[in-house]
């Protein structure tokens, strides 16, 4: 089974946090590539966890993702930009 995660990098402090929105999982580094590699082992332990649990493909489902043959894809947004508010 393959799972195509979205991830947001950014820098917070002094490390850099990797982070996918709709899984609600993030992990960090000191380097973008010290984030995305603890940030896939955190993806395969929660994968792993949800499995054992027999709850990965709702959580999947439930966070925007679709199952196309043996994939699991996020959800592709039309429109990405942000939102500048008054309050």
């Amino acid at each position: 089974m393959n799972i195509s995660v979205r991830i947001e990098i950014f820098k917070e402090g002094d490390v850099y946090v990797a982070l996918s929105p709709e899984l609600n999982v993030s992990s960090f580094g000191e380097t973008v590539d010290e984030a995305k590699k603890s940030f896939k082992e955190a993806v395969e332990a929660f994968v792993e966890e949800c499995q054992t649990m027999g709850t990965l493909e709702e959580v999947l489902e439930e966070s925007g993702f679709s199952k196309i043959n043996n994939s699991w894809e996020s959800r592709k947004p039309i429109i990405e930009e942000n939102l500048a508010l008054a309050v």
